[in-house]
């Protein structure tokens, strides 16, 4: 079953999301494509500044292939000095894409 996927992470920065994201794509550059991510099931993914730091929401085709995903990202985000980031899930009841 499909998840939405909400990190919400006081103190993240672009600067931070950016290095965030270079290091999971494993290059230099933005994430621009669900193969870009370590991991297969990435079905969307969103982020956006917040008043107090950042915001992202993903969609995953299964809680498991978040959970391989989380894998790589816990370590990146304790590194970028986000330790405490606690992903909430939800199961998807229904996805819209263009």
């Amino acid at each position: 079953m499909a998840v939405v996927v909400i990190l919400e992470m006081p103190g993240m920065t672009q600067e931070k999301y950016e290095q965030s994201a270079e290091k999971v794509a494993g290059r230099p550059g933005p994430v621009k494509s669900p193969a870009d991510w370590p991991v297969a099931g990435l079905v969307s993914h969103t982020s956006a500044p917040t008043d107090d730091g950042w915001l992202v929401v993903d969609v995953w085709e299964s809680e498991e292939a978040f959970r391989q995903f989380g894998e790589t990202l816990v370590p990146i985000l304790r590194e970028l000095g986000l330790p405490d980031v606690q992903p909430r899930t939800y199961p998807v009841f229904n996805v819209v894409t263009r």
